[in-house]
């Protein structure tokens, strides 16, 4: 046996005697059992075999101590005072104050697990509370022990089980809902396993679970009552409903068997029953850590009465139940902070841009943490020109988002810069590098010109940009991707490629095409399939509002074609897909300038015609002023050659460009000064000004607002 106890799976906190008992073959029964006896409290827990021809209690399962503090308990004779041995003798529910092994307890319940012959084992739990155990408490230990030794019942060395038909039935409900609730994670889960594994051996048809919060309840979840009759309860104060109260208060069930017993009780709640259609009812206390944390009401549509039996299985049922939801709700407020956390590192909305309509998924992991290091962004650069990024730090949970929010912070910052793909993920791997040894994130960003139609970017580990046709055609680029941030070596490869006027750019992480049974590839061909079926509709949008829903719907088929099982999933995934357009080539005009004072003139006069032409005379002094000054510098203090370029979209964009790749900035000139002011007469005259760098030059750039009824 004491191989068999070596090779058996061990659990955090959870330790097997080698005692030579055949009960070891019902470990997972033992550690439910164990696990079950949280709702008191307990600090540690035990469960020991009585030998009776060596008159001895040994340890068969140890739970929440230390070695060491388990072996004070290995072995009892039947003459130590302790409390497993009380136990035993009395036959029934024995209490020891103190701290029998140093653990910090208050003292220790024991509870005999009752053979045909009598006692033939102890189920002893050292509590953390200030004194004994309630009546409510005590009741659901004795439950969890008939049902450990019901369950063992049968294995080779142990003695037959006493138990009623009765007895038999309560503890197969027992274990169901119990194995149920071991399951359940969030607040509904808990509510769900209760209605499916208490309300049908009851007969039972309504269900209710409230959580008492600051005085008042609140509806958890409920089943079998409209909600119009949960709206006259959610949210009372507790005080404002007397069975509420009642049970609140002294943390007792109760049980009503009719409508005239709940009316002769609570005379101020005469109209419920005829509301709610119901004319039975088990008022639950649900227990955790010694205090009420909520209610569970069980009803029944006929009267009915409750036998000694079914209260006292209610009644237990109910402190397992209060256990779940504490941690439940614990759960729940983590995942509502996770949620809160990831919806602040990720962009709340996208941008509507000329050049780009986005819209995007982030999906947390099914098991496991809420958040995750997943991120997708979408940038307006100059000259409505967008870059779009998206990455996945390696791993998920709360440092993996931190992580995540400082990488997205950078790219903002670093786009903002207006400097290329290779040298963003660069700079970004440096960061990387700093964040710590271990901190990897794939990453690829992508800068699209909406004039020249080119689509430039860089791959850090990362899939690559999926392109969707307006006849549906898919293509993706076949690329080999550089080593993930933090781990690669700069220089960054630059990929480019030519979009068509109208298309789809599709980005996603390895969380959407990439699990346990399926590699990437697989995943990205199945994405190219799905695209190619159900992306045509989102080019035939006639407006933005039109287009982003389309967008949006077809994310949604993306994912439930991807991830149709996403609760159970182990990675978080992240999708953007943007539906990007060419400008129209009236919307431009460019001009190359003479390399001397005659620039600024001629730079002049083509602005005017140009914004005549355009039906935007109203702007021509200003935009002349902004071109007249920025070709000036140039002559100043650059080299050419110079060409000037207008853009025409939801703003008004000049550009100078020139051959020099020095830093344009804005000089504090004293009154005395005769020149000095240009670049601040250039930022006080538009909504923005910037500079961009190429291989040979430089372009310096201004954005005025276009009024809506001229755009």
């Amino acid at each position: 046996m004491a191989a068999e106890a070596e090779s058996h799976p061990q659990q955090p906190g959870l330790s097997f005697s080698t005692a030579p008992y055949e009960v070891l073959q019902g470990a997972e029964t033992l550690t439910l059992a164990l696990k079950a006896t949280e709702c008191l409290d307990g600090l540690g827990t035990f469960l020991h075999w009585w030998d009776p021809a060596a008159r001895r209690l040994r340890l068969v399962v140890a739970s929440g101590l230390a070695v060491e503090g388990a072996e004070v308990w290995a072995d009892l004779s039947d003459e130590q005072d302790v409390a497993p041995v009380r136990a035993l003798r009395r036959g029934d529910y024995a209490w020891v104050s103190g701290d029998s092994t140093g653990i910090g307890a208050a003292g220790t319940s024991a509870v005999p697990l009752l053979g045909a012959d009598g006692p033939i084992g102890v189920l002893s739990v050292m509590t953390a509370g200030s004194g004994e155990p309630e009546e409510v408490q005590r009741s659901f230990l004795r439950s969890v022990a008939g049902w450990a030794a019901a369950c063992l019942e049968g294995l080779p060395g142990t003695p037959p089980v006493r138990r009623s038909v009765a007895g038999s039935e309560r503890t197969v409900r027992m274990g169901k809902l119990t194995a149920a609730l071991a399951e359940a994670v969030t607040s509904r889960e808990v509510v769900r396993a209760v209605a499916e594994h208490v309300l049908p051996p009851f007969g039972a048809d309504g269900l209710i679970v409230w959580a008492f919060e600051n005085g008042r309840q609140h509806v958890v979840d409920s089943g079998g009552y409209t909600q119009e009759f949960l709206s006259l309860l959610d949210g009372l104060a507790v005080t404002d409903y007397p069975v509420a109260a009642d049970v609140f208060g002294t943390c007792a069930p109760r049980f009503i068997e009719s409508a005239a017993e709940y009316c002769q009780r609570y005379p101020t709640l005469k109209h419920i029953p005829a509301a709610a259609q119901k004319n039975a009812w088990a008022f639950l206390p649900l227990i955790a850590s010694g205090n009420a944390i909520g209610m569970c009401l069980v009803s029944f549509t006929r009267p009915r009465s409750f036998t000694d039996e079914e209260r006292t299985l209610l009644t237990a049922l109910s402190g397992l139940v209060g256990q779940s939801l504490e941690r439940a709700r614990l759960y729940d407020v983590e995942h509502a902070r996770a949620q809160e956390l990831q919806r602040s590192l990720l962009p709340r909305t996208l941008p509507r841009l000329p050049a780009a309509c986005a819209a995007a998924r982030y999906l947390p992991a099914g098991r496991g943490e809420q958040v995750g290091g997943d991120w997708y962004d979408v940038i307006p650069l100059s000259a409505d020109r967008v870059a779009m990024v998206i990455g996945d730090v390696m791993g998920h949970g709360i440092p993996e988002a931190a992580t995540m929010g400082q990488l997205r912070t950078a790219v903002r910052t670093l786009a903002d810069l207006d400097i290329p793909p290779d040298e963003l993920l660069s700079r970004l791997n440096d960061l990387a590098g700093d964040l710590g040894e271990d901190c990897y994130a794939t990453c690829l960003y992508a800068v699209f010109d909406p004039i020249t139609r080119m689509c430039s970017f860089s791959l850090a580990g990362h899939p690559p940009p999926v392109v969707v046709h307006r006849d549906g055609t898919v293509h993706r680029p076949d690329l080999t991707a550089d080593p993930p941030l933090g781990a690669a070596e700069p220089p960054f490869e630059t990929h480019q490629m030519v979009l068509p006027e109208d298309c789809l750019l599709v980005l996603c992480t390895d969380g959407l095409v990439e699990s346990a049974t399926q590699f990437v590839d697989q995943g990205l061909t199945r994405l190219q399939q799905v695209l190619a079926q159900h992306a045509v509709p989102a080019f035939a949008a006639p407006d933005e509002d039109d287009d982003v829903r389309r967008l949006n719907d077809l994310c949604d088929t993306v994912v439930s074609a991807l991830l149709p099982d996403h609760g159970r999933t182990n990675d978080d995934a992240a999708l953007l897909i943007a539906h990007m357009r060419a400008i129209d080539a009236d919307d431009v005009a460019s001009w190359t300038l003479p390399e001397d004072p005659r620039a600024a003139g001629q730079a002049r006069e083509h602005v005017r015609d140009q914004l005549a032409t355009w039906g935007l005379d109203h702007l021509a002094i200003t935009t002349e002023l902004l071109a007249s000054e920025l070709v000036g510098n140039v002559i100043r203090h650059a080299k050419g050659p110079i060409h000037l370029r207008l853009l025409r979209s939801h703003s008004l964009t000049c550009e100078v460009y020139d051959g020099s790749l020095s830093t344009p900035r804005i000089r504090h000139a004293a009154y005395t000064d005769e020149g000095g002011r240009g670049l601040q007469l250039v930022a006080a005259l538009s909504r923005r000004w910037g500079a961009r760098y190429h291989r040979d030059g430089k372009c310096i750039w201004t954005e005025q607002d276009i009024p809506h009824h001229a755009a």
